[in-house]
């Protein structure tokens, strides 16, 4: 007897769906004509040679950008059709991380963190956190995480380039995001640092049971236990499949990176061990 389907409306939505989406800055066509779903949970690593419209694409699902023309759905919403109240409630559960870590300079670590929680309180716990901060055991849980439990009050400026990154990360899992956005997380950080963020990322997704889309400047990085890989180039899709697929096949990264305007070499993808778990 064959298992019976769900019904449509007890199925979760999908995690990100984007429907022949183009987004333009004055006459740069930067997303073209792009269709592309992930699905709830998944984990996928996006690469690209420089102007390919990865970041874009983050921002779009983010709801930072609206496109010109075509559908972003974030987890079964459209930013484009949500205002007030709606949007920031879907904003509250798409997390995204920043190459830069966007921490603000001025603030402790702790204060840092719990802007995490600010789409979860209203405007004047908001306010009284930045005197006293709220809900402070959960920013030290988040930052024991993140083996970062001993520098609640430091100032980022006091930081290493990968505890910022880290202390950004505490700040998504007290979001606690449905859809978790990283753009080229690893690309300042030496390759040991580059793998253990992106394993706090892994860690976090399966946690939260959220789906993550990742970004990814070096392509030995695809083999840190994505689900699939996605390839753009024009804005628009050249090739998705599995990271084994990919790492088997070295003309499709020269063929990928071939007119990069930034001269990208990509490096040889080297497997150094078992990825998925």
């Amino acid at each position: 007897m064959q298992p019976r389907e769900r019904p449509a409306s007890l199925r979760k939505p999908r995690a990100l769906e984007l429907r022949n989406v183009v987004l333009r800055f004055g006459d740069r066509t930067v997303v073209d004509g792009l269709t592309l779903e992930c699905q709830p949970s998944e984990k996928v690593a996006l690469i690209g040679p420089s102007g390919a419209g990865k970041t874009s694409l983050l921002r779009l699902a983010s709801g930072v950008l609206l496109p010109n023309g075509g559908e972003v759905y974030s987890l079964g919403q459209c930013f484009a059709n949500l205002r007030g109240r709606d949007r920031r409630r879907l904003r509250r559960r798409v997390g995204m991380l920043y190459q830069d870590d966007n921490l603000v300079p001025g603030l402790r670590v702790a204060h840092n963190v719990l802007m995490g929680r600010l789409g979860h309180w209203g405007t004047l716990r908001a306010l009284l956190s930045l005197v006293w901060p709220q809900e402070i055991e959960r920013a030290e849980q988040a930052l024991r995480r993140v083996e970062l439990g001993d520098r609640l009050w430091e100032h980022p400026d006091n930081l290493s380039g990968g505890q910022r990154q880290r202390v950004a990360i505490a700040r998504l899992i007290v979001q606690e995001p449905d859809l978790l956005l990283a753009d080229e997380p690893a690309s300042a950080l030496d390759p040991r640092l580059g793998r253990r963020v992106l394993q706090l990322l892994m860690d976090l997704a399966q946690a939260q049971q959220a789906a993550l889309i990742v970004s990814l400047h070096r392509l030995e990085l695809v083999d840190a236990g994505f689900d699939r890989v996605v390839a753009l180039r024009d804005g628009r899709l050249f090739w998705q499949g599995t990271p084994e697929n990919f790492s088997s096949d070295p003309d499709l990264s020269r063929r990928l990176y071939q007119h990069d305007p930034s001269n990208h070499t990509p490096p040889p993808v080297h497997r150094t061990g078992p990825g998925r778990r």
